[in-house]
């Protein structure tokens, strides 16, 4: 879904950005364990099938603006190549490169991009952690421990 609004016009990152800061915050109320054991159970595969699609298509939409950011690269470094007054070495082309606004600007944006993806993988990470806390409690239960509660 965003990932072909993102890729047709990158003017739609702000929003990506905002939807998925938004849905990180109800992603965090999904990972807590709470209330009855079984409808934690029941909802959990479901929960963990969403939130992981929606973190692999922040990570296609990171690859995508990382494609782009290589091509804006190459373009910067073949101009200073070809088109300078005094001949370069690769090595001074690609400071030069690395200093161009354009290239900063797509190198914030990754990075900005990154933030979203990590805060994503810590989702997953609770997510999994959830699964293995249920099934310790289902254990417990299965021992006889009816009593325990979350």
């Amino acid at each position: 879904m965003w990932y072909n609004k993102v890729t047709k016009d990158l003017s739609q990152l702000p929003t990506f950005i905002d939807y998925y800061n938004d849905e990180l915050q109800e992603a965090k109320l999904e990972v807590r364990i709470g209330g009855n054991v079984e409808t934690n159970i029941k909802l959990l595969p479901g929960v963990t099938e969403h939130r992981f699609n929606q973190l692999q298509e922040i990570e296609a939409v990171l690859n995508y603006l990382n494609i782009e950011l290589r091509k804006i690269r190459r373009r910067h470094f073949q101009k200073y190549l070809e088109g300078y007054a005094r001949a370069l070495t690769s090595r001074d082309a690609e400071k030069y490169v690395d200093g161009e606004a354009e290239v900063v600007d797509m190198e914030l944006i990754i990075n900005e991009i990154a933030l979203l993806r990590n805060r994503w993988l810590g989702i997953m990470k609770g997510l999994d952690q959830k699964s293995f806390m249920i099934g310790h409690i289902t254990r417990l239960r299965t021992a006889g421990m009816e009593d325990v509660s979350v």
